[in-house]
């Protein structure tokens, strides 16, 4: 009886071992379109960003436009620097002053962050994608995304975007249409990509008609 209860012991042992649970694999993530152009452009490293740093210049015929910019993203805070004044505000809390101040802002910095605003503005826009669309500039095929910010809201509601972008999902020229309107109010590339803590950014936006707007002075300061 001893042998026979060892044995069945034995085998009960044995059993335990040999019925082990398979572990299966986390699944992807599986990323939408906005997303993985974000993603291309390196959102996923401004969890990180502590700082940004940049100034936005415009070159058209012979005139030259340029302000400088501190966020201080943990903090919402905002520096405006130019040639007449300098001025720090809370995003949060803005008078009149500030609250014109931060249009430029918006403005400035949906330039050298739009790809992040795919994500960042989700829910205020519609869009639409289309493959082998011929890019106004290049007249190359390219991925073509047309967002269309609402009516509602914002600095400029209602206007829309054109992004034309290859394979790799970066951004290689783009159309802005106030209002939605079918013509193009302003049609320029992106190019001279930089990377800065992470992030990819085209620092220079032109077309044939002699418009330059370009970024200086980038700095990506990490947490």
């Amino acid at each position: 009886m001893k042998i026979s209860k060892l044995i069945l012991l034995s085998l009960l042992f044995i059993g335990c071992k040999t019925e082990k649970k398979e572990v299966k694999p986390a699944a992807e993530k599986t990323y939408t379109l906005v997303e993985k152009i974000a993603n291309a452009h390196g959102f996923k490293a401004w969890k990180n960003v502590g700082e940004l740093r940049f100034t936005f210049n415009v070159d058209r015929d012979s005139s030259h436009f340029e302000r400088s910019w501190i966020w201080d993203i943990d903090n919402n805070q905002v520096t405006s620097m130019t040639q007449n004044d300098t001025v720090t505000y809370q995003r949060s809390q803005r008078d009149s002053i500030a609250h014109a101040i931060n249009g430029g802002f918006i403005n400035d910095k949906f330039w050298l962050l739009a790809p992040f605003n795919l994500v960042w503005d989700k829910g205020n826009y519609t869009y639409e994608h289309h493959e082998n669309e011929v890019a106004p500039l290049s007249k190359k095929p390219m991925h073509k995304l047309t967002i269309v910010y609402g009516s509602e809201g914002g600095y400029t509601p209602g206007d829309a975007y054109d992004f034309f972008f290859g394979d790799d999902f970066l951004i290689k020229e783009w159309v802005y249409r106030k209002e939605n309107q079918p013509e193009a109010s302003l049609v320029t590339t992106w190019e001279d990509y930089i990377e800065k803590g992470g992030l990819q950014i085209a620092q220079t936006h032109t077309n044939e008609e002699g418009f330059t707007l370009f970024f200086t002075n980038l700095e990506v300061k990490k947490k």
